[in-house]
């Protein structure tokens, strides 16, 4: 009989398992941005507020505390792999600085109109593909150091840089901007434009070099046992440090916790980390249990097929795309609803307005909406992927 299986290409179980954990935490971080959009004026109010939040709440945003950790490792992990193609370190500098500037790009004009729908752009958010982009840039330079080096410095920011906190500035000169880039986040109005700098580089760009280390844990020729016991052994580490260090209110986190009147609110303290910057205990509560969940799936066999796999092979179109989906079927629903969907052009003067505060679901919509959203995504990073898989030489597709 013949083997009718013999044409189907033979799956790389390392590149899968990093699609399969990237395109579950994309999947998880539509549900924040569904929350966004659709949760009862989720835009003025935090979930993560102890006075004001519930327990479901509090969990809705927890859980989407792991995508971007996760997807800026697996952005330095993707990066080294992506640099072993290459022949020279220049080629891979030249790749990762020039990436690094398009997505700087991309933030700022076509994420950023998808977040507000505001041609005049005065409403200006510079949030997770910004990060990654300028922590590229900086690893372009770091590329020609020796892995060492580069681990250590790695290390140095993600562990060291909460010793900065004191550092605050206020105003709107160059030294501040450069800090509130760095290290600071802040929401700054100047000539009329409002601009949300909430994702500072610093501890970002260590958290991709460490990454980017741990890509040579997916080299070919590195056991697959081997790196299961790496990747089991930097999760359980993390974790545990993680557990100590805010058990004891230790350092590595501005906001220290302390037992509530419930169990559940003692537990909600517990894990209320600091995300803007993603202070030390940040890290080490989502990148440990990642990485435990990355050495488990070693083990498991996964298809190509998977949807969460083939939304991790696309992830900057599945960024983008999913957006622009949400914000558009919000509008939607504002006009639904009897609102005026001009509401949902989101400019400085509409945002700081704070009329969309009595705009919005119960959660249990929120969470139909995310699976709606989900479903309508499919075709559309399937058919991009398609796109893709039959034009393997055209390198500009490496950039989408």
């Amino acid at each position: 009989m013949r083997n009718t299986r013999t044409n189907i290409k033979p799956v790389n179980e390392r590149l899968t398992s990093i699609d399969l954990l990237r395109g579950l935490v994309m999947v998880i971080m539509a549900l924040d941005h569904v929350r966004m959009y659709f949760g009862y004026g989720t835009w003025y109010s935090s979930p993560t507020d102890l006075g004001t939040t519930t327990p479901a709440l509090f969990f809705t945003r927890w859980i989407t505390h792991f995508c971007a950790p996760v997807f800026v490792f697996l952005a330095g992990t993707s990066a080294y792999l992506r640099g072993t193609k290459d022949a020279h370190k220049w080629q891979t500098a030249l790749f990762l600085f020039t990436r690094g500037v398009w997505l700087v790009i991309v933030e700022v004009v076509i994420v950023n109109f998808g977040w507000t729908f505001d041609a005049s752009y005065s409403f200006l958010i510079l949030q997770v593909i910004w990060a990654i982009g300028l922590s590229m840039i900086v690893l372009s330079v770091l590329v020609f150091l020796p892995m060492p080096v580069i681990l250590a410095l790695g290390l140095a920011l993600v562990c060291g840089h909460n010793l900065l906190d004191p550092i605050q500035m206020h105003g709107l000169g160059f030294w501040d901007y450069l800090w509130y880039i760095l290290h600071q986040p802040q929401l700054v109005t100047s000539y009329g434009r409002l601009i949300s700098i909430f994702y500072p580089v610093l501890p970002w760009a260590g958290l991709m070099a460490v990454g980017y280390v741990a890509g040579r844990l997916f080299n070919r020729d590195f056991p697959k046992q081997k790196r299961t016991v790496w990747l089991l052994a930097g999760g359980l580490v993390s974790t545990m440090m993680f557990v100590l260090l805010r058990q004891f209110n230790a350092y590595g986190e501005p906001i220290g916790w302390l037992p509530q009147d419930a169990d559940i609110f003692t537990t909600i303290a517990f894990l209320n980390t600091t995300k803007y910057p993603p202070s030390l205990h940040f890290i080490l509560m989502t990148i440990g249990p990642a990485l435990i969940f990355l050495a488990l799936i070693e083990y498991a066999r996964q298809r190509g097929t998977n949807p969460l796999v083939m939304f991790g092979r696309v992830p900057l179109f599945f960024y983008v795309v999913h957006i622009y989906l949400i914000h558009a079927l919000a509008v939607v629903a504002l006009m639904l609803t009897g609102w005026d969907w001009h509401e949902y052009i989101l400019s400085a003067g509409r945002f700081q307005s704070g009329r969309l505060i009595d705009f919005g679901f119960g959660l249990e919509a929120v969470y139909v909406i995310w699976a709606i959203v989900i479903v309508m995504l499919y075709p559309l990073c399937r058919g991009y992927q398609k796109v893709r898989e039959n034009n393997p030489g055209k390198w500009w597709l490496s950039y989408l």
